[in-house]
């Protein structure tokens, strides 16, 4: 379920490139375990990046669904593949696990959308009073 404010980065699978280059490296015996985990990526493998949350659709026949909310990460690390045209991206969430993103395209793009959006979200000041048992209040 998406908020009205809810605004869309990316929706997709991942990159073509990654697709491409390990059809070619599976020409030899030694490509061909990572020709066959690119396929698998490429057909059931799909992202969404909200300015709020991501959505990662996955595992075989697309049956697994992760959703991070942008508040519960701490930070992002990644690495160029492909030239530089895609690129995978870790997650590391407040509680230390880690999720773990491949062959995301544009991957630069999309890293800088989450670290803003990360800023945003830290910037913003809790208005709300707390009240009931936990306000203290003097009696006179």
């Amino acid at each position: 379920m998406i908020n009205m404010n809810e605004e869309t980065l990316y929706q997709g699978g991942p990159a073509k490139g990654d697709l491409i280059i390990n059809l070619f490296a599976g020409i030899t015996i030694l490509g061909l375990p990572f020709t066959f985990a690119a396929i698998v990526r490429s057909l059931w493998l799909r992202y969404k990046i909200t300015n709020k949350r991501i959505t990662i659709d996955g595992g075989w026949f697309g049956k697994n669904k992760t959703q991070v909310s942008l508040s519960n990460i701490e930070e992002i690390r990644s690495i160029p593949r492909g030239f530089g045209s895609y690129g995978d991206m870790v997650l590391i969430l407040n509680d230390g696990s880690k999720v773990e993103m491949k062959s995301i395209p544009s991957f630069r793009e999309k890293q800088k959308f989450i670290e803003e959006n990360i800023n945003k979200r830290t910037q913003i000041p809790n208005l709300k009073e707390v009240e009931g048992f936990a306000t203290k209040s003097k009696i006179n």
